[in-house]
Parts: C-alpha cells; sequence; structure tokens
C-alpha cells in the first residue's frame, strides 16, 4: 500500500514571473496532486503539495525539468500527510 506524503519547497532563482505557479499547477492537476503554490516577498515560490510518494516525485521532476534554467537551490521537506489539502491552486 502506498502511502499519501506531504511536501513543503521553497524554490529559489529565477522563479518568479516565468509561469512557475500556472505550470506547477497544471502539472499538479493531471497528476492528481494536491496543495497550493505561491510567491513570497523575499523572490522564492513556496509550493505545499501532497499525494502518494511517487506522484509526488514525478510532480517534482517535472517541475525541475521544466524550470531547470530558472532554479538555483531547492529546500524540500518530507512530512506525514495533514489530510487537509483537497485541490491544487494558486495562493496570492
Amino acid at each position: 500500500m502506498n502511502m499519501k506524503k506531504n511536501i513543503h519547497v521553497y524554490y529559489k532563482g529565477r522563479v518568479q514571473g516565468v509561469g512557475f505557479r500556472y505550470i506547477a499547477r497544471d502539472v499538479a492537476g493531471e497528476l492528481g496532486v494536491a496543495g497550493w503554490v505561491k510567491n513570497l516577498p523575499d523572490s522564492r515560490v513556496e509550493v505545499s503539495a501532497e499525494a502518494e510518494e511517487e506522484v509526488l516525485e514525478e510532480f517534482l521532476s517535472r517541475i525541475n525539468r521544466h524550470f531547470s534554467h530558472y532554479i538555483q537551490d531547492i529546500d524540500i521537506n518530507w512530512q506525514p500527510e495533514t489530510g487537509g489539502l483537497r485541490d491544487f491552486r494558486i495562493e496570492l
């Protein structure tokens, strides 16, 4: 049986103004990932997402492939599922 997990990710680099949040939302929708993405005042992008571990790995992989030229650093924290996320949205 596959356990759901939660990831909390901070992306650093030129990740704002390049469609990052919209691509993350679209990829999450394709994969059935719940959570949110938002720009931070310090120019990072923050993501919180929940799904099965393999699905989250694919989610991260697709984002990394799409934005590899823009991402300088990724800080990922894996946690147990919170269960509070239903869909994937862009937070303002």
